[in-house]
């Protein structure tokens, strides 16, 4: 839950795909207004989609026949994935690729810390370094791509300074010069990192951050210094700046879906990336792999029609082709310990907040999709003014809750369905990510011990009450500019 995936696919798809949800979500949102307006025929609507049973078409068993959700058989796995054959993984070759290192590497890290069974009597001290040659060979290619930035700052500054008066090699140098100051080592700037986010600093919200503090110590290390809120459904902690200072990002849309417990879970995840470490984002390697994404910007080939656009686009194939190999080798040098890390921030999640909490957690990534396609449905009632009459006149009031409602309607059957699609599919947060089932089944193997932290309803409701009015800043900002803007 450190990264998120970026959108694939060309703008006509994107085109069509949006046009059609905001269809969907309109046509949805009168639906919802007038329930709204009818609450009687809103719960006699759900006893009836509850109550509906019909026989397994393969086995003949009697299944329920909700039509929320997909209708599928327990006893035999009929239609347990209606849609497996059409949806085939999306993104370019490498991306995929990615998805299927990712897939074997989570099976070999689970049958490798099998062997260390999750215990919450004591901190992990695992680390998630990557070690043997993929680690050498990380540390070597980050080494590589910041020596190349040095040696063009060198060559930059001795066309300046030995070539000054000397025809066109000064401004060559300053040409250099400015690339070195482009591809340098950046370490990250709050004002660049929080965008319009909401940021909490500790006199905002000192209940939250007592919370923050508890669960890091608990996990091994230390809380954060700033935390940032927006609408996903998902979380991530950072580290910016020359002190590498920390922040804390968590998504509305999770958030508001996760019970008490869970949300201790999330945030011992988080924080357990902070105590086991992961490569990929630390100075060395994480600078190089800014650096390196730096470098692709730059030498993405032109798509004019001009003769200096193909020789533009000539000149720069062969440093185009060996950044991207550089680029794809560190990611799979890399790519192993990152996964370790994952497993071992899962193990952290399992210790402070129990392992029924922590597999909570990843059944509530399974629908999330559910949360979202709330906050779309939302925004269309909000900009075509439907169901104002049934609702406050701020649509911002009470949208968590709402989102919260609709995930917290998802009955156990359809967990159980998710549970095995994900099985099916190899489901992953990201390339990054293992297995989600994968996960799941880690943190509850193993001896159980009693939560780390607990997180009572009194001090749930300050901590909610601290998030309010920065919740309600991010809700605003959503129903105005759309979830997928």
């Amino acid at each position: 839950m450190t990264e998120t995936a970026g959108a694939v696919g060309g703008i006509g798809g994107k085109r069509r795909y949006e046009a059609q949800a905001q269809a969907q979500a309109q046509s949805q949102a009168q639906a919802d207004a007038e329930s709204d307006a009818d609450p009687d025929a809103q719960v006699q609507g759900v006893e009836r989609a509850e109550a509906a049973e019909q026989d397994c078409p393969a086995c003949g068993e009697r299944i329920p026949a909700d039509r929320r959700f997909v209708v599928w058989c327990v006893a035999c796995g009929w239609n347990v994935d209606p849609g497996r054959g059409a949806n085939k993984p999306a993104g370019t070759r490498v991306e995929r690729l990615r998805r299927r290192l990712a897939h074997r590497f989570g099976e070999q890290l689970f049958a490798d810390l099998g062997r260390e069974p999750v215990s919450t009597s004591a901190p992990t001290t695992t680390a998630a370094a990557p070690g043997g040659a993929a680690g050498v060979l990380a540390a070597g290619l980050a080494l590589l791509v910041h020596g190349i930035t040095v040696a063009l700052a060198a060559l930059a500054l001795w066309l300046l300074i030995g070539g000054w008066g000397r025809g066109f090699q000064p401004a060559l140098g300053a040409l250099f010069l400015a690339l070195a100051f482009a591809l340098r080592p950046r370490f990250g700037s709050l004002a660049k990192i929080r965008g319009d986010a909401p940021v909490l600093e500790r006199l905002d919200a000192p209940r939250l951050f007592a919370l923050l503090d508890e669960v890091a110590g608990a996990v091994g290390t230390r809380g954060v210094d700033v935390v940032l809120l927006d609408a996903e459904a998902n979380a991530s902690v950072l580290t910016y700046g020359i002190r590498q200072r920390r922040a804390l990002t968590l998504g509305l849309s999770l958030w508001a879906v996760l019970d008490r417990q869970e949300r201790v879970a999330l945030l011992g995840h988080e924080f357990g990336h902070y105590a086991h470490g992961d490569t990929r984002h630390g100075v060395l390697v994480g600078s190089a792999l800014r650096s390196l994404d730096t470098w692709q910007y730059m030498l993405a080939p032109n798509h004019g029609e001009t003769i200096m656009d193909q020789l533009g686009n000539l000149l720069t194939a062969v440093p185009r082709l060996a950044v991207h190999g550089m680029t794809l080798l560190l990611d799979q040098a890399t790519l192993r310990a990152s996964q370790r890390a994952e497993y071992l921030a899962d193990t952290s999640a399992a210790r402070v907040a129990g392992a029924t909490a922590a597999a909570g957690l990843m059944d509530r990534l399974l629908v999330t999709d559910s949360a979202e396609s709330v906050l779309q449905r939302e925004t269309v009632a909000a900009r075509t003014r439907i169901g104002r009459t049934a609702r406050s006149e701020d649509p911002a009031e009470g949208l968590w809750e709402r989102v919260a409602a609709q995930v917290a309607a998802v009955p156990e059957r359809e967990y159980e369905r998710l549970r095995r699609v994900a099985e099916l599919r190899g489901h992953c947060v990201d390339a990054t990510h293992p297995p989600t089932h994968l996960r799941r089944r880690h943190v509850t193997r193993g001896e159980r011990h009693p939560a780390g932290v607990v997180l009572d309803a009194a001090r749930s409701a300050d901590v909610d009450a601290e998030l309010e009015e920065a919740g309600r800043t991010v809700a605003r900002r959503v129903l105005r500019d759309g979830h997928m803007a």
